[in-house]
């Protein structure tokens, strides 16, 4: 196990490093090629369109071709769209890099949960997908941190061939020491029909639908402050790399780690309660900062802590939200949680690209593009997940 463990935890390093680790260079990115802010968050919207749709194409891959080679391949893609991005001569070009980028780091996201799934069960696998998700809740921490360390030798290029030499020392990992886990007689051909079918079922769902943009419009607004807090931090406050990876990891801590409560407080309120009350949560704090930044400057200690507390319940509706959405869909549960999957980083991205325009450089278009992705969720809340009403006791 252990050795599972340390395989692919270096592997689920990769994608939160790719999208965490430039930030701090995103105001040296703009000014590198004298583009403006929007054209430089452009490069975060395309990287998770592309993870998002990508994952789509892996999980059903794996199931027909075995779990080593997609991720081969997946992590192949990442190294040149790395090296590209490193070297990329213009805006656009980054941007089609990490276009690239992302579509390769998606089968890191699917892939490694199958191989966990495929060794071993019960107490076993619970223990390594938290080892797993550990890595993953971590890295975005740690990603801004070590971008700055890079940024301290290097110029916002060298992020990128760290991000290359890093896929590459995985996907060498992954050929030398990772097992092939799915047995030839286990693998299953992909049929187009059956996956369409399964499609529609989803697609025509309400309460799937509702619940996985939810999700979506809740990671919209953490996608949000990770494109536009580089700008505001460093801009309107003043931060330099460090202080603002600094910063950024503090926000960060509060998200993950009521991310690890979720399980505990569904099993005390009920999982839709405690998505109702997560939402609301969010919804109080991210308005709260909005108009108190609308009314006055808030400073960055208060900015920080208002959205500590949102991100905090952010924690909790994020992780339920997709549990609660495949309770009904149980047979075809691979296919639910991939396409809610990308539905939810396609949120994100478009959350993105339709908050850049009214982006000035400072905290309050940021909050107010945040309070609306938390408004957006409460209203699919409000319809979706009404309290029951509780049966009158028969006499």
């Amino acid at each position: 196990m252990l050795r599972s463990a340390l395989i692919l935890g270096l592997l689920g390093l990769v994608g939160p490093f790719a999208i965490d680790m430039y930030l701090p260079a995103m105001p040296a990115i703009a000014a590198s090629y004298g583009a403006s802010e929007t054209a430089v968050q452009a490069t975060i919207t395309a990287y998770f369109i592309a993870f998002g749709l990508g994952q789509l194409f892996y999980g059903p891959w794996a199931d027909q071709a075995g779990r080593k080679l997609p991720i081969m391949v997946g992590l192949v893609l990442f190294v040149v769209a790395s090296f590209g991005a490193a070297f990329a001569p213009t805006m656009a070009a980054l941007t089609g890099w990490r276009a690239l980028q992302g579509l390769g780091g998606a089968v890191l996201m699917v892939v490694p949960r199958a191989i966990i799934r495929d060794q071993y069960t019960g107490t076993q696998a619970t223990r390594l997908m938290a080892m797993l998700m550990l890595v993953i809740s971590i890295s975005p921490m740690l990603a801004p941190l070590a971008g700055s360390a890079v940024m301290a030798l290097a110029d916002w290029r060298g992020i990128f061939v760290t991000l290359g030499v890093l896929a590459i020392a995985a996907l060498a990992l992954t050929a030398l020491a990772q097992p092939e886990t799915l047995p030839v007689k286990r693998r299953v051909r992909i049929n187009p029909r059956n996956l369409w079918r399964g499609a529609k079922v989803l697609l025509s769902d309400p309460i799937f639908m509702g619940l996985t943009f939810i999700g979506g419009f809740a990671m919209g607004s953490f996608f949000v402050f990770i494109a536009f807090a580089p700008f505001v931090y460093t801009g309107q406050y003043g931060l330099g790399p460090t202080g603002f990876s600094l910063a950024f990891a503090v926000n960060a801590v509060g998200f993950f780690s009521a991310s690890q409560l979720a399980g505990w407080l569904g099993e005390r309120w009920g999982m839709r309660s405690l998505v109702r009350r997560g939402v609301a949560g969010f919804v109080f704090f991210s308005a709260a900062i909005f108009l108190t930044a609308l009314a006055t400057d808030p400073g960055l200690y208060l900015v920080m802590a208002g959205l500590f507390c949102a991100n905090a319940c952010l924690g909790v509706v994020v992780p339920t939200v997709m549990v609660v959405a495949l309770d009904d869909h149980g047979d075809i549960a691979g296919l639910a949680s991939s396409l809610g999957g990308t539905l939810q980083m396609v949120a994100g991205g478009l959350s993105i690209a339709l908050a850049g325009p009214f982006f000035d450089g400072t905290v309050t278009p940021m909050l107010g593009a945040i309070a609306a992705c938390g408004l957006v969720a409460a209203l699919l809340t409000l319809v979706l997940l009404r309290p029951r009403p509780v049966a009158e006791p028969s006499v």
